[in-house]
């Protein structure tokens, strides 16, 4: 099964194949950088435009380099207060070759009051590389595995969301 993905990022890759590999065999996902067009850090519901904005740019991507997938898929992370509280999650979009849509979402975490600015300023990676001293979080387990003590990484969440649009 292919897949074409619109991101480079390995821990998203990685949370997508472990999805998919939970419903088929052979799976093989090849990450395209492409354009969310939305801002770098997406508020509300920029997270599912950007998502299904990869998903549009990923099929013109193949299209104008003649690549086939069964499957073209996105991640997008953003926070969100649609419920209250700031929160971040994961939204994902999975489209088939026959153009039928499916979206699903991660749990969230809690944003604290005092870093939601800073973060709608530049995105939640560069201030959680602040607060953790490290660089590129989010390429890895990102920030999520530091403050769950290495109990939920980035992958899960990307793994959780695909969960959740598989099941449509």
């Amino acid at each position: 099964m292919k897949i074409l993905m619109g991101t480079k990022n390995p821990g998203k890759i990685e949370g997508a194949r472990q999805a998919f590999e939970t419903y088929f065999e052979n799976v093989e996902i090849e990450g395209i950088s492409v354009e969310s067009e939305v801002s770098n850090q997406p508020v509300n519901e920029e997270i599912f435009l950007g998502a299904k904005n990869r998903v549009k740019n990923l099929k013109k991507y193949a299209k104008q380099n003649n690549l086939k997938a069964d499957y073209y898929i996105a991640s997008e992370a953003g926070i969100t207060d649609l419920l209250g509280e700031w929160i971040d999650i994961n939204a994902v979009v999975i489209e088939d070759a026959e153009g039928y849509q499916s979206v699903g979402t991660s749990q969230g975490f809690q944003i604290p009051q005092k870093y939601v600015q800073e973060i709608k300023e530049t995105e939640l990676g560069k201030v959680m590389d602040k607060i953790f001293e490290k660089e590129k979080l989010g390429q890895g387990k990102g920030g999520i595995s530091y403050l769950t003590k290495g109990q939920v990484s980035r992958i899960d969440l990307t793994k959780s969301a695909f969960l959740m649009a598989l099941i449509n």
